[in-house]
Parts: C-alpha cells; structure tokens; sequence
C-alpha cells in the first residue's frame, strides 16, 4: 500500500492505496496523526485507490474523528467502493462520518 497527500485550498487529503488493513493502518494512522498535529483540521479521506478496509483500517477513521473533534476539526469520505461502503455501513459509520460519492463534495462538507 502507498499513502498519497495533498490540499484542496485548507482541506488535507489522504488516499490511501491497495487495501487498509492490519499491516498497513499504522503507516495511515501516523501520517494523519501527524498532518494534524501540523495543524490539519479538515480532512478527507479518497478511497478511489482503495481496494479494501479492515477493522483496523476502521479504527484510524474513528482516531481521526476523534482528534479532530477538540481542535473543531471534521472529516469526511468519498468515492468508497461496495465493499468498502457496506462495511462503514454494517460498522455503523456512516452514521458518524459522512460518505461522498466525490472529492469535490467531500471537500466542501468538511469546510462547512
């Protein structure tokens, strides 16, 4: 799996590709840690490389949320594949975090 970053005005964003899982979720989970430790406070993470999330990939979205939520800080989702969407839904996720079917839009929901 590769991590590739950029901006969109004061939007950060994450794609992560190949699968995001056990093996790989750390490698995402501290260049988001980082980012917004560096002052990132609206991200979005693009699924449009990723083939596959775990629980542990899961489990960075949630940190995400989570460290972001002191700083006023959101995150949102977008152009998740089926089987990456049936799992944020059967997670419970997408009751907590939006999913967008593009990044453009999940661009604009994080800077409301």
């Amino acid at each position: 799996m590769s991590i590739s970053t950029s901006n969109i005005g004061s939007v950060f964003i994450i794609t992560p590709s190949g699968r995001l899982d056990t093996n790989t979720s750390p490698e995402a989970e501290k260049l988001i840690t980082e980012a917004i430790d560096g002052g990132e406070s609206k991200i979005v993470v693009d699924f449009t490389e990723t083939e596959y999330i775990s629980s542990a990939g899961l489990r960075v979205i949630l940190k995400t949320a989570k460290l972001l939520k002191p700083k006023n800080g959101a995150v949102t989702l977008c152009n998740a594949n089926e089987q990456i969407e049936e799992v944020l839904e059967i997670s419970g996720f997408l009751g907590m975090i939006m999913l967008l079917d593009s990044l453009d839009e999940a661009a604009a929901a994080v800077n409301k």
